[in-house]
């Protein structure tokens, strides 16, 4: 793997573990609420649901950060795909930001890992 191919799944594993510590720890604390624009009360609502979501983002980071440390390309390739299918479905779905948040890094990622050796 190229070294930039290496810092952008970095950079998209890291992401997920900020996703898994807002959608966790923090969503229905005051960043929490604020960076997902919603109520407290909605946020007490879906609480355990985030939580469940913040845990799969917690999988598909260890799983990049796995590829990373043992310099597996497909492995590497398989959570990166993971990763965008999940940001186009949530952009789908929930806002087009996530598209830009999630999918594009994770696409950038995927062009570095096959295109630069």
């Amino acid at each position: 793997m190229s070294i930039i191919a290496i810092v952008l799944i970095v950079l998209v594993a890291l992401l997920h573990l900020y996703f898994l510590v807002l959608e966790m720890f923090l969503w229905a604390k005051p960043l929490g609420l604020k960076v997902f624009a919603q109520s407290r009360e909605k946020a007490e609502q879906s609480k355990v649901l985030a939580a469940n979501q913040g845990l799969y983002n917690g999988f598909l980071a260890a799983g990049l950060l796995w590829a990373v440390a043992t310099a597996q390309r497909p492995v590497a390739l398989f959570f990166l795909v993971c990763v965008v299918v999940a940001g186009v479905y949530g952009a789908m779905t929930v806002n087009r930001k996530i598209f830009f948040v999630q999918a594009l890094p994770a696409l950038a990622a995927i062009a570095a890992l096959l295109l630069l050796k």
